[in-house]
C-alpha cells in the first residue's frame, strides 16, 4: 500500500478515512476504522433525539472512542450550524486531534483549531473552494464529487473532474471523496492525484455502524440507479430512491422553492430514515456507489480487503 503525506499527517496507517456521517458516524464505527489503521469519523449527532444536547453528545461519542481505541479519531462539523462556537469549545477541551469542516466558509474556525494543536480537513467541491480552504490555513482537502451520499455542491462536478483539478490547485493534500467503495477507487484516486480518499457509504453497511437495520438492506439492495439527487434549490442532496425522495423530485419538477423544501423536509428527516429506520418517508443519504454495496461486514474487514487487493489492482494496470 502506498504512504502518502496523508498518513504522516493524520498519523495511521493507510490512507482512509471514514466519512462523518449525521446521526449515524458513531463512536464504535470510528474506533473500528482507527483499530484498523484507517482514520474514523465522529458526527457531533450521532443516535442523539434531536431534542438532546448535541454538545453532550459530542462529549459522551469522544470518551466512548476513547475507551474503544487508543488510535487516531476525528469528528465532523458543519460550520453553518448555530452551535458552531460551542462544538470547537468541546474539540479544543477534549484534545481531539483531527477535525473536518464541511458545509461552511473554512475561516470561520480553522484558526482556532489549529492553534490548539488540531489537524483541521475541510470539505469542498470546487477549485476555488479548495483555494479558500489551502489560504484559510486548512491541513488537506477532502474533494467530494457529485456522486457521494448527503448534501452536495450547486456545480455537481464529479469526482473523476474534480480531483485532478483541486489537485492541480493546491500545494495541501487532496483526499477524493464519493463514489469510492474498494480498492479500485483508491488506485483511481491516486491516479487522479489524490493522496487518500474517504468513503461513507460503505461504512454505514457495517456491524458497527449504528445505522437502523432497514436502512443497511435498502443500500446492499440498492443498484446502480437507486440513488437520486433532489432539493436543487435547497441543496442538491443525494439519497437512495422512496416515497419521500419521490415527493420531493415532484415538487423539485413544479419549482418548488428552498422555504417550500425546508416545510417539507422539517427537522430530523434523515434521522427518521437513517437512525429510525422509516426508508419510506425519511431521508436516506448514500452514495452512488451503493449498488457495489452486497453485505454487512466488520468495518476494519472493509480496510483489510483495500489493502489486500490494492497491489492486485495496481498490478493490472501494467
Amino acid at each position: 500500500m502506498k504512504e502518502t503525506r496523508v498518513c504522516g499527517l493524520l498519523g495511521i496507517k493507510y490512507p482512509i478515512v471514514q466519512g462523518g456521517m449525521t446521526w449515524i458516524a458513531n463512536a464504535e464505527l470510528a474506533a473500528a476504522v482507527s483499530e484498523a489503521g484507517g482514520l474514523g469519523t465522529i458526527s457531533p449527532n450521532a443516535g442523539m433525539r434531536i431534542e438532546d444536547d448535541v454538545e453532550m453528545n459530542l462529549e459522551k461519542q469522544i470518551s466512548l472512542a476513547r475507551e474503544l481505541t487508543n488510535k487516531p479519531f476525528g469528528v465532523n462539523i458543519v460550520v453553518l450550524i448555530s452551535e458552531i462556537a460551542a462544538l470547537v469549545d468541546v474539540l479544543i477541551e477534549e484534545g481531539v486531534p483531527v477535525v473536518t469542516t464541511s458545509a461552511g466558509n473554512p475561516r470561520l474556525c480553522t484558526h482556532r483549531l489549529k492553534e490548539a494543536g488540531i489537524k483541521v480537513l475541510h470539505v469542498v467541491s470546487s477549485v476555488r473552494q479548495a483555494q479558500v480552504a489551502e489560504e484559510s490555513g486548512v491541513d488537506a482537502v477532502i474533494a467530494e464529487g457529485f456522486e457521494a451520499g448527503g448534501h452536495n455542491g450547486f456545480d455537481e462536478l464529479t469526482t473523476m473532474v474534480l480531483v485532478p483539478q483541486i489537485a492541480d490547485a493546491v500545494e495541501i493534500p487532496v483526499i477524493a471523496a464519493g463514489g469510492i467503495a474498494d480498492a479500485r477507487g483508491l488506485a483511481a484516486a491516486f491516479a487522479l492525484g489524490a493522496e487518500g480518499i474517504q468513503m461513507g457509504t460503505r461504512f454505514i453497511a457495517t456491524g458497527e455502524c449504528n445505522a437502523h437495520p432497514d436502512f443497511k438492506r435498502r443500500i446492499i439492495e440498492s443498484s446502480d440507479t437507486g440513488t437520486m439527487i433532489t432539493g436543487r434549490a435547497l441543496s442538491p442532496t443525494r439519497g437512495l430512491k422512496n416515497a419521500f425522495s419521490a415527493e420531493v423530485a415532484r415538487m423539485d419538477k413544479r419549482g418548488a422553492t428552498a422555504d417550500e423544501l425546508l416545510a417539507l423536509i422539517g427537522m430530523g428527516r434523515s434521522r427518521m430514515g437513517q437512525f429510525e429506520g422509516d426508508v419510506d418517508n425519511g431521508e436516506l443519504y448514500c452514495g452512488a456507489i451503493a449498488g457495489m454495496v452486497r453485505d454487512v461486514v466488520p468495518a476494519g474487514d472493509i480496510i483489510k480487503k483495500i489493502v489486500a487487493d490494492y497491489d492486485r489492482v495496481v498490478a493490472g494496470l501494467r
